[in-house]
């Protein structure tokens, strides 16, 4: 993980959200990569990851000014990152599934076999996984972040800790809390 001046980075932030495009092109150009670096691990392409860093960066031009901390600028950017990865992952894998549904040879063999779940049984664990996510989705980030990446992805601890620049205990304790506080959302 590069090194950064957060100082100085603040300084760019409050320039920025007094309006300054140079400041603000400089966030940019100090933040990319890293930035760059998660989108293209997560999403595993580079057009994809490249999408979501152009709607990553454009988020954080528009709510630049509701940044309170100017020094949490990184950790608040990583945030938008994560969440646009997550949502287009979502999109892709949904639109992957619904290519799926459709195809003819497998509705075919469903049918003749007699396996296959119901519509109704399709929508309904479709409805179930969607509400999952969105109360990972509302678990503090870290702890959601850990969750999607290990079980969503199924990347290995190794690769959380470095895509999160923490410890693989730290993963570890993230991924513990996470499932432990979204069980009792669950139980809720």
């Amino acid at each position: 993980m590069p090194s950064y001046d957060y100082q100085y980075l603040a300084h760019l932030v409050r320039r920025a959200q007094a309006g300054s495009s140079d400041a603000f092109a400089e966030l940019y150009v100090a933040t990319y990569q890293q930035q760059y670096n998660f989108s293209y691990r997560y999403l595993q392409d580079q057009f994809l990851a490249q999408d979501a860093i152009q709607e990553t960066y454009i988020l954080a031009l528009k709510n630049i000014t509701t940044l309170r901390d100017p020094l949490v600028f990184v950790s608040w950017l990583n945030q938008i990152n994560m969440r646009v990865c997550f949502e287009m992952f979502r999109k892709e894998r949904k639109h992957d599934l619904e290519l799926n549904r459709y195809d003819q040879a497998h509705l075919d063999q469903c049918q003749e076999q007699g396996a296959g779940d119901s519509p109704e049984s399709q929508v309904i664990r479709e409805d179930e996984q969607e509400y999952v996510i969105k109360q990972i989705m509302a678990l503090p980030f870290s702890e959601s972040q850990a969750i999607l990446l290990r079980y969503y992805r199924n990347m290995k601890l190794g690769e959380i800790a470095k895509m999160m620049d923490i410890s693989q205990s730290s993963v570890k304790r993230y991924l513990n809390n996470g499932r432990r506080m979204l069980a009792e959302r669950l139980r809720k």
